[in-house]
């Protein structure tokens, strides 16, 4: 080798192809994002719901799939939660620089599955069960209050958007708002029943007047009022619809 020529560099082969990180799917829902955001920035579905303009109820039902919030309530949920309104409702573009909000499971709990005539004790009673007594449970990872439980829709007053045999799971301590879903005990009545909730206003001496109203206009719409007393039990938080088995 002249004294000219340089040695040749050490052959280190290709250098190796550096992926770019992947980021984590988004939620596959508008509900599950809103829930997996709003915890990942330590909001409590009461303070998001005030950032709204909405009640609790409305945001749990939001997140359950329940309803969809309007264009103006979405805008204002992305900017509490600092996301774009694009990945709020399509899961695309990108969250905030900061750690990933998603934990990699939710925190479940299990909500007692009752019967209609113990929904109508449910909020008075500690524990409406016999000793020995058993129930079913169904999981969720909602933020419920100690109170919530869950029944199984029976017959036809609330078809089609509720069908025979769904699950409905309810919270005494979520105050109602016109047009939410809820459970209520006329005192006349053994059971409860599970219908529209729409107030009324009050009578002359201050006593409320609430219509509770079927679905299906073939069943006759119901009165709590001073002279037919009755209560409401819970608010409706989510609806589950199971697929008939043939």
């Amino acid at each position: 080798m002249s004294e000219t020529e340089t040695p040749d560099e050490p052959n280190e082969g290709p250098v190796p192809f550096e992926a770019e990180p992947v980021a984590a799917p988004s939620p596959a829902t508008l509900g599950t994002r809103l829930r997996a955001r709003r915890e990942a920035v330590g909001l409590t579905q009461e303070k998001l719901a005030k950032q709204c303009g909405v009640s609790r109820a409305a945001v749990a039902q939001w997140e359950a799939g329940v309803t969809r919030p309007g264009l103006d309530n979405l805008v204002r949920a992305a900017k509490a939660l600092d996301v774009w309104l694009s990945w709020l409702t399509a899961g695309d573009q990108s969250l905030p620089d900061g750690p990933s909000p998603f934990p990699s499971a939710a925190t479940r709990r299990q909500i007692p599955v009752i019967d209609y005539v113990r929904a109508g004790l449910w909020d008075a009673v500690a524990d409406p069960y016999a000793p020995g007594g058993g129930m079913n449970n169904i999981a969720t990872d909602l933020e419920l209050s100690p109170k919530a439980f869950a029944l199984v829709v029976r017959g036809e007053s609330m078809d089609p958007e509720f069908r025979d045999g769904d699950k409905i799971i309810i919270d005494p301590e979520v105050a109602p708002q016109p047009g939410d879903f809820v459970v209520a005990k006329l005192d006349r009545e053994d059971e409860a029943t599970f219908k529209k909730y729409r107030p009324r206003g009050s009578d002359k001496d201050g006593a409320p007047i609430i219509e509770l109203l079927p679905i299906n206009p073939d069943w006759p719409t119901l009165m709590i009022n001073a002279e037919q007393p009755g209560r409401i039990v819970g608010t409706l938080i989510e609806h589950r619809r199971y697929r008939p088995r043939r």
